[in-house]
């Protein structure tokens, strides 16, 4: 019997010992799968990197907004945020999380239509602002017209647009309300890049995007410092199509459905464009000079009318289906910021549809990496900078947004 109990007592302990190294509350740091042979066993085992969660959330909380559109800042050292309302309103505040109001910078409310795709639809800061005092804004005075403005700022106060200064440089007949674009963007050689619609319906009926004798389906390339005979502006001399028979010299690239948004990236100087798809894919497109991207003889890399032929199309560097629920894409920026580390060298897109956000790898064309970000549940219309290239998401439930890196 005695040694019935001493067997049973010894079982216990291996079994006691057996749990306890098992357990997830406590690892026994003696554990030779957890430490290195020869290492020091004081150190912290070592874990395998992750990706940090991303989330957003609401970046004033105090304001809203009316359908915001657009969202810039100046290079001027005055740390505001402008915010495109599509009825026809700029608005400016202090860039700061517990900012209370906002102040009307801009009001052409009584000057254009606005509702589906039509209204203020751009917005772009002149690269010498701080000494010029000078802005752009594209918009739709009427249901078949589209016109970039230049306006200047008040004399006396920096908060207020002179509404009586606008020169319109430039107007862009629409023979349909939808498709117009509007995007306006510097480049890093100091002209206006323009995105352009392809006029709208469906299916691209007039041929507009692939015809060279209008400006529609385009991306366009304006000198804003200069005027040439006839036009309130100056075509470079290096644009691709100058002086090429009945082609539009404004003309920088061609072939588009409808770009909503586009940005140039602050490090490299490369331009991205999201451009919204028929019926099949979205596509993102870096634009080049003289590149046709395709439309209407392809949605993205699938062939939509014609024979097909591909020669001489520059096909987008990114599509994504309509099978998930996305369906109209928001492009973005590529993130130079320094708050969030995983996202730097990132380009930031969206789906409007969705909500979801996504990143590709801009640092590395040949592997873009799509990652989704966020189902943010947001009909996300435009993403803007700060003048830290700090990135902000302007949605349709009138709030701005900003990344949170967890």
């Amino acid at each position: 019997m005695k040694m019935l109990r001493v067997c049973f007592v010894l079982l216990w302990l291996l079994s006691y010992s057996c749990d306890s190294k098992d357990s997830n509350i406590e690892i026994d740091s003696t554990d030779d799968t957890m430490v290195d042979d020869v290492g020091d066993t004081s150190e912290e085992p070592i874990l395998e990197e992750t990706s940090p969660t991303i989330t957003v959330t609401n970046a004033f909380p105090n304001l809203g907004f009316s359908k915001p559109l657009d969202l810039q800042s100046p290079a001027d050292g005055t740390n505001r945020i402008f915010v495109v309302e599509q009825g026809g309103t700029i608005q400016v505040f202090e860039n700061q999380t517990s900012v209370l109001s906002s102040e009307t910078f801009l009001d052409i409310k009584n000057s254009l239509v606005s509702g589906g795709e039509l209204g203020l639809l751009g917005f772009a800061f002149h690269p010498n602002y701080s000494e010029n005092r000078l802005f752009y804004v594209y918009y739709t005075p009427t249901n078949d017209l589209a016109v970039v403005s230049r306006f200047q700022v008040s004399a006396s106060n920096i908060n207020v647009a002179d509404s009586s200064s606008e020169r319109i440089l430039l107007r862009i007949p629409q023979p349909f309300t939808n498709h117009n674009g509007g995007q306006l963007a510097f480049g890093p050689d100091g002209f206006l890049y323009i995105s352009s619609g392809d006029g709208g319906s469906g299916g691209d009926p007039q041929g507009n995007a692939q015809n060279l004798s209008n400006l529609l389906g385009k991306t366009l390339r304006i000198d804003v410092d200069a005027s040439d005979i006839g036009l309130e502006y100056g075509i470079p001399s290096d644009n691709p199509f100058v002086n090429q028979g009945n082609a539009r010299g404004e003309i920088y690239a061609y072939g588009l459905r409808n770009p909503w948004r586009m940005s140039f990236d602050s490090q490299t100087g490369s331009l991205w464009a999201g451009d919204v798809g028929q019926g099949e894919l979205e596509e993102i497109d870096i634009v080049t000079s003289g590149a046709n991207y395709g439309w209407k003889y392809f949605e993205g890399t699938t062939c939509f009318s014609g024979d097909c032929d591909s020669s001489g199309l520059t096909p987008p560097i990114f599509e994504y289906n309509h099978d998930a629920g996305d369906k109209s894409i928001t492009g973005g920026y590529v993130y130079r910021g320094a708050a969030l580390n995983s996202l730097k060298g990132q380009y930031i897109y969206s789906d409007f549809l969705s909500g979801r956000i996504w990143s590709l790898n801009a640092e590395n064309t040949q592997n873009l990496n799509n990652r989704l970000l966020v189902e943010s549940g947001l009909n996300v219309s435009s993403f803007g900078t700060d003048a830290n290239n700090e990135i902000y998401v302007c949605a349709f439930d009138g709030k701005i947004y900003k990344f949170v890196e967890n």
